[in-house]
């Protein structure tokens, strides 16, 4: 199939799946404490600093200069991320120079994504499907924030992070559409963004069974 038949259908599976995902059975990361918005920003955190870093492992190591601008762009939204996030919950009263949110190492996903070899396998799994959850993530923190009664930590969201998100996701997009041209780059691409998404499912049940965590933001 053309690389544009190809985008089009890897897109809707995605949105099949995230599709069938009720507000109650949102991706869920884990976290200590109370559900809160406090403890979910501590949450995102680790996950900002997570999307940051893998970004900039890839950029690196990639010759492809349009995949290194989009990557470059990624890094410096997602650090911007990281510190308005930080900024919010010191107005929430948690110093957030006390908290290491890789004091517990990196989760499954970043593992996952960090040993995948090819260009367009990066960029299907995390630009692409990644930054797809991220909407649906975001979308429902932003619910949650509401009904907490926060409503500018909902504005954060959904004023600039969840604006980035999406340019992030549309970047995938554009660079599949390149990249994914011939059969066996289109099968690449799709195991990976599949394995993106299992292992999504994966956290989810892990963090529900541990912890009862929904509404967590995405990166």
């Amino acid at each position: 199939m053309t690389a544009e038949e190809f985008v089009r259908r890897l897109d809707d599976e995605n949105q099949k799946l995230l599709g069938r995902l009720a507000p109650d059975d949102t991706l869920r990361p884990e976290v200590t404490g109370d559900l809160s918005v406090v403890n979910l920003l501590k949450v995102a955190l680790k996950n900002e600093i997570e999307a940051t870093e893998i970004a900039a492992r890839w950029l690196v190591t990639t010759d492809d200069v349009e995949v290194k601008l989009a990557l470059a762009r990624q890094v410096g939204d997602e650090a911007k991320h990281y510190r308005l996030i930080a900024d919010r919950l010191k107005a929430l009263g948690f110093a957030p120079t006390t908290f290491n949110p890789l004091a517990k190492g990196y989760g499954p996903l970043f593992t996952y994504l960090d040993g995948l070899p090819s260009t367009v396998e990066r960029i299907a799994a995390g630009q692409f499907t990644r930054e797809a959850i991220a909407i649906v993530k975001n979308r429902q923190f932003i619910a949650f924030c509401e009904h907490a009664g926060d409503r500018e930590t909902a504005t954060l969201y959904r004023d600039v992070i969840e604006p980035d998100e999406r340019h992030h996701h549309e970047l995938g997009r554009r660079l599949l559409l390149r990249l994914a041209a011939t059969a066996d780059a289109q099968a690449a691409a799709e195991r990976a963004a599949r394995r993106t998404l299992e292992l999504a499912e994966e956290l989810q049940r892990s963090a529900l069974a541990t912890a009862g965590i929904h509404h967590a933001p995405g990166c």
